[in-house]
This record gives structure tokens, C-alpha cells and sequence, in this order.
């Protein structure tokens, strides 16, 4: 078929619902809550069997008018977060349905289709239906194939991109499954290449299945919100994240928006809804606590990390730790956080978070109903340098109680230093800075100006000033963290120069990508 019709896009909707409803046992039982829905393959059996009965109901003039009709429908009968996701991308095609559609639209569909959907929800997770998704918009992005060719493409990049799930997602891994959500994007796919095909296109996995604990502790709430001001929708997402997870606000295209959130307040999530316009369809399911975890059987702990700097971001997760990675001169929301300690695998969470901001935001979201069946600790940094000094004596051999507390004292032991710029005039302990000097701290307290430029040989000279006055008190290890700011030969420089006058001290050197600080420094 070169071209997308009418006919055809009411037997694809025909062809989804019998895929997803004869995976839906398979799908249903793969969940791994928090991951997805307590029942994702019923959730999206529902909500495209209400669109497909929408559809089946109008007289669609054309294609592009038959995909805005399964759109609204699947908005409006959009149950649990893998429905809504799913929604949104039938959304996303319809959004760009214009002219023929043939295979360069259905390439630009599906990007936009991943952009409307991850757009939809509020902290998007790797591993899951929002990542196959994305990893099928990249693999068509610019195909001007055949209609055909490019559903095949995306089909087959879809079935790929599922396998790896269990690798981006410890919740999976531990479970040993794929992601449920993304297996039902996978039939909706082959669905549509068994009708432009006329053959059908089933793929199959072995998937093995946990045992869930018959225990709730949260509700997923849902309902249609009608008559709400799209400006208002930042504030509604904010709101609910502080709830709960699992957020999704998604709109129809015509004023009307499905609202969904896991959370311990049913009253709450709901009200949040009725300050801003008038909720409809209102529905409650309980959500299942995860399979308990057996002393000695698997992973029973983690060690998990928040910090500002894409850089250390990914130093860290280069050692195996799950970061949340905050944008500079922000606080992360609950939800970002939550999001965090549900994507760790194990009972017990050890949260190292790189400031003093960024430990009150982990603070509130360990005492959250939400994160209710975790025994999460959060150890005080103040500094990066404090977060790895604590990571250097982690040790997952012993046992828990004494891990955390080998690692609090290293953090608490680690004295921070660090040079920033400044960007305004100020009065300091040590005299007036102006707007470009290099200004040294030492615990947070100014003990040292360098006048403005901000040059190599300034801030070597400002961070050696900086590391004697720390390594006066004695000192074995120096760590050094780079800004975003920082001149790329700064780094070698300091190091040669610590070598000269500290031949004694180990020195640990790399790039942290933050905005805030030229240098960070820290003794052990």
C-alpha cells in the first residue's frame, strides 16, 4: 500500500485491539510496579477498543479525519499511565496527518508522536514504552521509503529496542521481564504492518513472570478534566508530581485532557483537578506493592546518586550508579526523586545527593507515602567531592548498617574547597570582591580574593592558596572537580603543581560540568 487510508486506519485500530487482546494475559503478567500499571495490557486493550469503537461509530472523510477521531476516542477512554502514553501516540499521528500519507509522513509522525507522548509525562524513565518509542522515532527519522518499508522498519526497530529494556531498567533486570508497556507499542506496530502487508505479523517472547504481593499501598487515579487553561497545565503537573508518580496530563487537541497519577491521597490528586476545571470519568484502581525481596536472594540494596553537572552525571553511572542528574539552579520535584529510589532495585536506598538543596529535596521525598515499602537513607552532602568520598568506601559486602555509616563519615570527613567567579560586587569576610574575581571558599566560609581576569595562572595560584590552608590539618587524597567554566589546561596544571608542593598526596582528577563552580575541591 503506498498510501495510508481511511479503510486502512479503521483495520488498523480493528488489528490492535485483537493483538492487544490476545497478549493482554502475557502483557498483564509482566508488569513490574513501579514500572507500569498494575494491568498495562488490560489498560491498553481499553483504551484502543474504546477509540477503535469511536472510529467505527463516525464516517471519516479521509485518513488524516479517521486518525483525529481515534485519537480523541483513545483520550477519552485512556486507562492507566501505558494507556494514556498510547494515546498520545495515536495523537501524535494524527497531529501530523496531512496530504498523502505515505512513508515520509509516517517517519515524521512517529518523531512527533515521541515528543507528544514523553511530553505528556512528567519524569520520563529509561527502559520503558517512552524509550522503545523514542528509539523507533530515531530509526525512521528521515526515511522517505515506502509506507510499507518504514512501518517495517519501525516495527522491527520497536521488537530490538524491547529486548533491551531489561538492561536499562534495574526493576526489570531484577525481575527478569521486558517492559509490558513497550511489548503492547511492539503489537500495535506489527499491527499496522499486518494491514498495509495483508499478513499478519505476530512476534513472540519468553518471558518469565514475578509473583506480586497482594498488598496496596497506593491508588492510580484517573479522570478527564474538561474547561482547564493550558497555562494552568505546568501548575497541575507540579502539584500532582508532589502526590505521587507516574504523572501524565495529555490532551485531546480539542480542550479536553486525561489525567493520571499514582499516589497515597485519592482527594488530593482529584481536587488538584477541580481547582483548575471540571473532572469527569473520575476512576480509582488500588496499585500492588512490589515482590518482596527474600534476605540473600538478589539485590538487596542500592546506592543511588543526585547531583547537578551532566559530566558527573555520567561519571557516576560509568560505576554503575543510578543518577538523577538536576539542571544547574534547580531542585529536583518529588516526583523526579521518587522516580529515582522506584527505578533502584532492592528493599534498602542509600540516596547521595551533591548539595545541601539537593539533600532537604531527598530528605522529603524518603518521608513520602510513595516511597513507603523502601527503606531509604540519605546521607548529607554538601559538595560532589562528598558524594565520591562516600562512593570510595562503599563496599556492597558488608552489611548495610555498617556501609551507611562508613560512608557518612567519610562524606562528613571530606573538607570541601572550591573557587567560583564573581558575578557581582560583594563584601566578603576578607575584604570587597568585584564583579570577575576569583573568590576561594573553604567550607562554604570566603578565605581567600584573587583579582579579576580569572586566568589559568590565577586560578592555579587561588586553588593552591585554597588546597595548603585545607591540607594544613593533614590530608592523604585530593579530589578535584573541573566546571563547565574551568580553562581546559587548569586541571593539568594544578595537578602539577600539587605534585611539586604535595609529593605526598594522592590526587583524583575529573570533569563535574557544572556551571556554578570553576574548581571543587576536596581532602580525604
Amino acid at each position: 500500500m503506498r498510501v495510508l487510508d481511511a479503510a486502512a486506519v479503521s483495520a488498523w485500530a480493528a488489528g490492535c485491539v485483537h493483538s492487544l487482546a490476545s497478549l493482554r494475559p502475557a502483557i498483564d503478567e509482566i508488569n513490574v510496579y513501579p514500572v507500569a500499571d498494575s494491568d498495562t495490557g488490560s489498560n491498553m486493550l481499553f483504551t484502543m477498543s474504546g477509540a477503535a469503537k469511536e472510529l467505527e461509530a463516525a464516517q471519516p472523510k479521509d485518513a488524516a479525519d479517521a486518525l483525529k477521531i481515534l485519537a480523541q476516542g483513545a483520550v477519552a477512554a485512556a486507562k492507566g499511565n501505558s494507556g494514556v502514553i498510547l494515546s498520545q501516540v495515536v495523537r501524535g499521528l494524527a497531529d501530523r496527518a496531512e496530504g498523502e500519507l505515505d512513508g515520509a509522513w509516517l517517519a515524521k509522525a512517529l518523531g512527533h508522536a515521541d515528543q507528544v507522548a514523553t511530553g505528556a509525562v512528567s519524569r520520563p524513565v529509561a527502559g520503558t514504552i517512552l524509550t522503545v518509542l523514542h528509539a523507533v522515532a530515531t530509526a525512521v527519522r528521515g526515511d522517505t521509503r515506502s509506507l510499507t518499508e518504514v512501518a517495517r522498519e519501525a516495527a522491527k526497530e520497536a521488537a530490538h529496542a524491547l529486548e533491551k529494556t531489561p538492561l536499562q531498567l534495574p526493576a526489570l533486570a531484577k525481575a527478569g521481564v521486558v517492559d509490558a508497556g513497550a511489548r503492547g507499542l511492539v503489537a500495535v506496530l506489527d499491527a499496522l504492518v499486518g494491514v498495509l502487508t495483508g499478513t499478519a505479523l505476530e512476534r513472540d517472547h519468553a518471558l518469565e513472570v514475578p509473583t506480586a504481593a497482594e498488598q496496596a499501598y497506593a491508588w492510580e487515579v484517573m479522570y478527564l478534566l474538561d474547561g482547564v487553561d493550558e497555562q494552568s497545565l505546568p501548575t497541575l503537573r507540579k502539584e500532582l508530581s508532589g502526590l505521587g508518580d507516574s504523572v501524565t496530563v495529555a490532551g485531546d487537541g480539542s480542550g479536553s485532557h486525561a489525567v493520571h497519577v499514582h499516589c497515597a491521597d485519592i482527594g488530593a490528586a482529584i481536587e488538584a483537578g477541580l481547582a483548575l476545571g471540571r473532572p469527569r470519568r473520575i476512576r480509582v484502581e488500588p496499585l500492588l506493592t512490589p515482590t518482596p525481596i527474600e534476605p540473600g536472594g538478589g539485590i538487596d540494596r542500592t546506592v543511588v546518586a543526585v547531583v547537578h553537572g551532566g559530566a558527573l552525571a555520567e561519571l557516576l553511572r560509568a560505576e554503575s550508579i543510578p543518577v538523577l542528574a538536576v539542571p544547574e539552579g534547580r531542585s529536583p520535584s518529588v516526583e523526579d526523586v521518587i522516580g529515582l529510589l522506584n527505578e533502584a532495585a532492592g528493599r534498602h536506598v542509600t540516596v547521595l545527593p551533591g548539595s545541601v538543596e539537593l539533600t532537604a529535596a531527598a530528605d522529603i521525598a524518603a518521608g513520602h507515602a510513595m516511597a513507603a515499602d523502601r527503606d531509604v537513607v540519605v546521607i548529607p552532602c554538601a559538595s560532589p567531592v562528598q558524594v565520591l568520598a562516600a562512593l570510595a568506601v562503599h563496599d556492597a559486602g558488608r552489611r548495610t548498617n555498617d556501609d551507611v555509616v562508613a560512608m557518612a563519615e567519610a562524606a562528613a570527613a571530606t573538607r570541601r574547597g572550591e573557587l567560583r567567579i564573581a558575578q557581582e560586587e560583594s563584601l566578603t569576610w576578607v575584604g570587597r570582591a568585584q564583579s570577575g574575581d576569583v573568590v576561594g571558599l573553604v567550607d562554604d566560609e570566603v578565605v581567600l580574593i584573587e583579582p579579576a581576569p580569572a586566568s589559568e595562572t590565577n586560578l592555579v595560584a587561588a586553588a593552591m592558596k585554597v588546597l595548603n590552608r585545607m591540607l594544613a590539618l593533614g590530608g592523604e587524597l585530593v579530589t578535584v572537580l573541573s566546571g563547565a567554566a574551568a580553562p581546559p589546561g587548569v586541571a593539568e596544571e594544578l595537578a602539577e603543581q600539587l605534585r611539586l608542593e604535595h609529593p605526598e598526596v594522592e590526587l583524583a582528577g575529573y570533569a563535574s560540568g557544572q556551571a556554578d563552580a570553576v574548581l571543587l575541591m576536596g581532602v580525604e
